[in-house]
């Protein structure tokens, strides 16, 4: 993508004496940006960046200001060195002020760079405000800064990012890297999650077995065969990416699930279980497994040696201790737990779990700490005062959590949990099968009734959250706002890193920028720019706000109806069908285009002559216009629509299909059967490793005829409608190849494919991709 828009810092307009607003690209927005009347100040090659005399804070951001410089367009700048007479300059000062303010001020002009903070907090945040200035536009060496005033402080104290290490694990570099990431969007809480049934990744040193079993999993596969998979984190590398957070103004709040989300930890020490374990196969699935720890004193023990642990490698004030999906039922049917309860005066399991959360809460106090924990450990009684919550579910447990006096971080599902794809667009990683887009993520307030998606996504909208109904001092206890990266379905780096970004930019926005302030054209207006910067950074931000979507209807044999369109309607589309890419100068694409086949078509998206899209280049014949992935078609109605990964190909691929899991079919509308003469399918299979507690009871069973299963085609309707084809399926495979010819029909139909598999749950096959074989005199090819 090309990039370098107008209307950015540079281009103010005429000015006059006095200051006026005026628009920079950074995020998230400053709280006043003024342009003053003034000279430009140039910051070239060997500018200083002078500090403090022994201001160790100042010099550590000096130097980080200098590399981001330095590796985003090649400008040399000089930490501590001394301004030249009449030169240019950078230069810190402190103010006084309070020593945990993250305010911030930045005059430019006189020949010169001020940045004014009272914190480490605040110069770091100066010096990544003027970074992202020195980056508006995509270009190296020397900078020219329009003379202008910047005066900013945050909305919300907690600005944060979830990352799940526990179920698929990153690497100690990705982590790091992530927490820069966060600095120059200047969100300031990581929330790690550790532990849950499927890893282990905390050293406890008087538990050896937590990492030696307990981080290990075997891997669902289809041939029950697959390698261990796992690993943890050493108390060193800990130590380094807790010291490295510091550094840029991050705390690292440590997540170490309890009552329930412990199987890991109970297959090493079976001996705390509140009862019987699930078999340890079944640490490699997802969902609601049936596992809790005991509430006995040798449990109460173990975790107060686990915390001690948690609390010597992170100095954060919180620390978070799950407490969600508890299954009371082990509890109930415990005879060591209920006799537990009868000795303690517990009336239900509920109000245990209330007594366990205390407990904790207790060895958490002992040690300075305040405990946090999800929305469910406000059930059963209530909390100790300065227990706080995230709130998951929908705001109802917010309101609960601040009119009993507690403080409340944000966390909201589906529209903080980036496992959800960001689009509708094929390419997408895998993950859960919801779009929650970019605009869904910015349209939330932390302080006021969430919005609903602006669009309904391609597979259904989940319910938006109940409205939050807060007085002005209930609204004092919300802490802020967080993004969740949870990560069963996005098992490397580079997958967690497109699924995070940019939505939690538009996180650091509600989280920083008083809500007046916010808008999301100017938002919009502000992403090339972002993606821009970062990208010299190497970070791979997901595009599927801006980039373009193609959708294609074959005419006959020759030609072919496209439709280009992108998820926000951001710039104008322009395209060439001769090979050349495309310009400001290029066709405008106003409406479908019938062209005639083959095709080579180009696209993108324009803004005052500048290309503010990825750059659509697809190569259409008479066979790909007539084909579909399972992204490109409309899922039946169910409740857990996933994109899932399958299993590796023997070419080493792993195929990545869109199902709903409790309504396993896809729906290709407004298909013209007269000439369609069969399908081929391209299917992929993968173990059904999910627990899905009661909610199995949900899942639609289509009867079929065949041992293994089949894809049924139907018209119109998935179980009533007319049967025209039955492809049996073969033993499971990583992906597979059916094709059937199909009876003579006439006129526009919906094609249904259903996955038909009789009372059996595994495995899970999908449709990857399906071909409308054509009709050609009487035979079909």
């Amino acid at each position: 993508m090309r990039f370098g828009l107008g209307g950015l810092i540079l281009a103010c307009g005429a000015l006059s004496a006095a200051a006026q607003p005026v628009h920079v690209d950074i995020v998230p927005k400053p709280s006043s940006v003024t342009a003053e009347a003034g000279s430009a100040v140039v910051l070239r090659q060997g500018t200083p960046i002078a500090i403090p005399a022994g201001d160790a804070g100042a010099m550590r951001t000096a130097r980080w200001l200098a590399q981001l410089a330095r590796r985003s367009r090649g400008l040399e700048l000089v930490p501590g060195g001394a301004r030249p007479r009449g030169g240019s300059a950078i230069v810190f000062v402190r103010e006084t002020g309070s020593p945990t303010s993250e305010a911030y001020r930045i005059d430019i002009g006189r020949g010169r760079v001020t940045i004014e903070a009272s914190s480490d907090a605040g110069l770091l945040y100066g010096a990544v405000t003027l970074w992202q200035l020195m980056t508006a536009r995509d270009s190296d060496g020397p900078v020219r800064l329009q003379s202008l005033t910047i005066s900013d402080q945050p909305r919300f104290a907690w600005r944060g990012l979830l990352l799940d290490s526990a179920r698929h694990m990153q690497s100690p570099a990705f982590i790091l890297r992530t927490i820069d990431w966060m600095a120059l969007h200047k969100l300031n809480v990581l929330q790690w999650h550790l532990t849950d049934d499927q890893g282990w990744r905390l050293p406890v040193p008087a538990y050896p077995r937590l990492t030696s079993v307990g981080a290990w999993r075997t891997p669902a596969s289809l041939s029950g065969r697959a390698e261990p998979y796992g690993g943890f984190y050493t108390a060193a590398e800990i130590r380094e990416i807790v010291a490295h957070a510091k550094a840029r103004n991050v705390t690292i709040v440590p997540e170490i699930e309890m009552p329930g989300h412990a199987l890991a930890a109970l297959l090493a020490y079976p001996e705390f279980s509140a009862g019987p374990l699930p078999p340890k196969s079944m640490q490699s699935d997802w969902g609601l497994i049936p596992d809790a720890f005991g509430v006995d004193e040798p449990v109460f023990a173990f975790l107060d040696k686990v915390l001690g642990e948690v609390t010597d490698l992170f100095p954060s004030r919180f620390i978070d201790i799950g407490g969600d999906e508890v299954p009371l039922d082990l509890w109930k049917t415990s005879p060591a737990v209920q006799a537990r309860m009868k000795a303690l005066g517990v009336t239900d399991e509920a109000a245990l779990q209330n007594y366990f959360i205390r407990r904790i809460d207790t060895y958490l106090a002992a040690r300075g700490r305040r405990l946090i924990g999800w929305e469910e450990i406000l059930q059963g009684g209530p909390l100790p005062p300065d227990a706080a919550i995230t709130s998951w579910q929908g705001a109802a447990s917010a309101v609960t959590a601040v009119e009993a006096g507690h403080d409340v971080v944000l966390g909201i599902a589906p529209t903080l949990y980036f496992d959800n794809r960001q689009s509708a667009l094929a390419d997408e990683p895998p993950g859960r099968g919801w779009v929650v887009s970019l605009r869904d993520v910015y349209a939330l307030d932390p302080a006021s009734p969430p919005l609903p998606p602006a669009a309904k996504p391609a597979v259904g909208a989940p319910p938006p959250p109940p409205p939050l109904a807060l007085t002005d001092a209930d609204r004092a206890h919300i802490l802020g706002v967080q993004g969740n990266l949870w990560t069963e379905h996005v098992r490397t780096d580079a997958r967690a890193e497109t699924m995070i970004w940019p939505r939690a930019a538009a996180v650091a926005e509600a989280g920083w920028s008083a809500q007046s302030d916010r808008d999301w054209p100017d938002f919009l207006a502000r992403m090339p720019a972002e993606f821009a910067r970062f990208e010299r950074l190497g970070l791979a931000e997901d595009r599927g706000a801006l980039a373009l979507d193609l959708q294609a209807t074959a005419n006959g044999a020759d030609s072919a109806q496209i439709t280009l369109s992108s998820q926000t309607g951001y710039g104008q589309i322009r395209y060439t069908v001769d090979g050349a890419p495309p310009a400001a100068n290029s066709a405008t694409y106003a409406g479908p285009l019938t062209l005639a086949l083959p095709a080579h078509l180009r696209a993108a998206a324009f803004v005052d002559g500048t290309e503010v899209s990825p750059e659509l280049d697809a190569r259409l014949d008479a066979r790909s216009v007539r084909a579909r992935v399972s992204q490109q078609l409309t899922l039946c109605p169910g409740t857990l629509p996933l994109n899932l990964e399958g299993q590796p190909t023997a070419d080493g691929r792993r195929p990545v299909f869109l199902t709903e899991i409790m309504n396993p079919c896809w729906l290709w509308p407004g298909v013209d059967v007269s000439d369609v003469a069969g399908v081929k399918l391209t299917l992929a299979a993968t173990p059904f490793n999910l627990q899905l507690g009661a909610q199995v009871a949900q899942v639609v069973h289509r009867q079929a005829n065949s041992a293994r299963g089949e894809i049924q085609v139907r018209l119109d309707n998935c179980d009533t409608g007319e049967l025209l084809a039955t492809l049996a399926l073969p033993d499971a495979r990583a992906e597979i190849e059916l094709d059937a010819p199909l009876p003579e029909r006439t006129g526009v139909h919906t094609l249904c494919l259903a996955y038909a598999n009789g009372q059996k749950l595994d495995p899970i096959w999908g449709v990857e991709k399906v071909e409308l074989m054509r009709r050609l005199g009487g035979d079909h090819g």
